[in-house]
């Protein structure tokens, strides 16, 4: 498995599968990834831990995963949009 990041929160994860696990088998078959790469409807990629995945909302958009933040090792959350990029009358 490889390490990375996720997008979202930034907290290390990794992929399962890959040439990596090509020749595991059983308890050890590289099937116990801590990510997924999510394609959003825009066409963008997202690498997102369980954590985030779990929070964002239905058809998220790319602004929903750069809102992700890591609340703690097992959560996270989505911030509230800005105050400031809401334009009131």
């Amino acid at each position: 498995m490889t390490p990375n990041a996720c997008d979202g929160c930034g907290r290390p994860v990794t992929v399962a599968g890959g040439v990596a696990n090509l020749w595991t088998f059983g308890e050890n078959d590289g099937s116990d990834g801590s990510a997924i790469m999510l394609e959003l409807q825009d066409g963008t990629d997202h690498l997102l831990c369980y954590p985030c995945l779990d929070v964002v909302p239905d058809n998220p958009t790319a602004d929903d995963i750069a809102r992700l933040e890591r609340v703690d090792h097992e959560n996270s959350r989505v911030a509230p949009a800005s105050r400031s990029s809401s334009k009131h009358p």
